[in-house]
């Protein structure tokens, strides 16, 4: 049993450097705002259209720049979700000899 739980954490390691590798974005205005983040939830850049920019207030600019955050974070959390059941699904499946299935 100790051996199953060992190779559930790792894989678990496994799928958390897997989504350190997969990008995510999120974007508003037609791509004029991009948030790039890791599927792990780190934010790895920001770019503003340099015209939008100068032709944008800033209280626009900040509720667009929230929308994009959040539209990554949560493509994010969707990626690291679907990752994660699928790792379930593997590790029940490898379990399911412990109690007498």
């Amino acid at each position: 049993m100790f051996d199953k739980l060992m190779a559930a954490q790792q894989k678990a390691d496994e799928i958390k450097k897997r989504l350190d590798t997969i990008s995510v974005y999120g974007e508003v205005e037609g791509g004029k705002i991009r948030i790039t983040a890791t599927a792990n939830k780190v934010i790895t850049s920001v770019e503003i259209d340099e015209d939008f920019h100068k032709q944008s207030d800033k209280e626009e600019l900040e509720e667009l720049l929230l929308t994009a955050v959040n539209k990554a974070l949560t493509q994010a959390e969707q990626v690291s979700a679907a990752e994660m059941q699928n790792m379930t699904k593997d590790m029940l499946g490898g379990l399911g000899g412990m109690f007498g299935q």
